[in-house]
């Protein structure tokens, strides 16, 4: 591994890669990072059964996709927010019919919101089509495999192929000076201290565990396992 200011660097084989994202997930729980940007990264590192060009292109267009909106947010489609809209605007009317200006302003406003919302809705989805294909079928083709949160941002590039397997770089920053400092002290560790690592591998055990009547065993490896 090599260290920079540009974060942990390694280059070597599939095995490679996957062993370092696993000993940086590891060292992040190591000195207390929890919650919903340590979990992102954990589920978009690469592992062992994964292959760059599927899996993990995969979860880069994903991760890279814009945002739910509102409306999506709220379970509406936009056509739910366009006949709520049509709702609102019949309502303003029978409201201006009855005199009653104010109740007719703010139905007249709630349609607008709606129509709105729809809009906004439909252009997400829209884009998300265009990113999906253009991160899948352009952006992987040019540029690194890529991973940002607040917490990390990391990258995995193929650099060479050959008879004998790929070679790739895959390198990860610390957002956070201070936490990166703590992180480099943890892999240091692992660098003087563990002789092997027990890479995470996806174990198929359901079926065997319900032909022998058993519960499945916890799965080894990754950043809750031992080492040694």
């Amino acid at each position: 591994m090599e260290e920079s200011i540009s974060g942990f660097k390694v280059r070597g084989d599939w095995g490679d890669v996957v062993e370092h994202g696993e000993r940086i997930a590891l060292a992040l729980r190591e000195v207390g990072v929890d919650g919903d940007a340590y979990y992102e990264f954990d589920e978009w590192r690469p592992k062992t059964h994964e292959r760059i060009d599927e899996d993990v292109s995969e979860k880069t267009a994903a991760q890279a996709s814009v945002d739910e909106g509102e409306g999506e947010r709220a379970g509406k489609s936009p056509g739910d927010d366009l006949q709520t809209a049509g709702e609102k605007l019949t309502e303003s009317y029978e409201k201006v019919e009855e005199n009653d200006t104010e109740s007719a302003r703010e139905s007249w406003g709630e349609s607008i919101e709606h129509v709105a919302r729809a809009a906004d809705s439909a252009s997400r989805k829209a884009l998300r089509k265009v990113e999906d294909a253009v991160y899948r079928n352009v952006m992987t083709q040019m540029a690194p495999y890529y991973f940002d949160n607040e917490l990390v941002s990391a990258n995995i590039q193929e650099v060479a192929r050959a008879e004998d397997g790929e070679t790739f770089i895959f390198e990860v920053n610390v957002n956070d000076d201070e936490l990166k400092g703590e992180v480099s002290d943890v892999l240091g560790e692992y660098e003087s201290e563990i002789d092997r690592w027990h890479v995470e591998t996806e174990k198929r055990t359901d079926d065997i565990a319900a032909a022998e009547g058993v519960e499945p065993p916890a799965e080894e490896g990754g950043p809750d396992s031992t080492t040694t």
